[in-house]
């Protein structure tokens, strides 16, 4: 769980054989060294649980607003994703 503002990403290891859900503060990122226990991670999907993303339409009901998140999350976007990264062993370019 993510407290306060931050981001829940789904990540894949610089091995290309480990997922892990990482969550960071601020604005901090798995592609940061030592945010994630010493290692780079690379994320293949986002979720920003800042209150900027969702105030205007939820207003402090956050649990609301990811469970909506999963609805727009497009899986086949996400697996391109993580076939780059294990492929390539680097991030996805955005």
């Amino acid at each position: 769980a993510v407290f306060g503002s931050g981001w829940v990403w789904l990540c894949v290891n610089e091995a290309g054989d480990e997922l892990k859900i990482v969550g960071t503060a601020n604005q901090d990122n798995p592609l940061m060294m030592g945010v994630v226990a010493g290692e780079v991670m690379f994320p293949i999907l986002g979720l920003d649980v800042w209150e900027h993303a969702y105030y205007l339409t939820y207003q402090n009901r956050r649990s609301e607003y990811v469970s909506n998140w999963w609805n727009v999350v497009n899986w086949d976007v996400v697996n391109k994703n993580c076939a780059y990264v294990v492929k390539n062993h680097a991030g996805v370019n955005v």
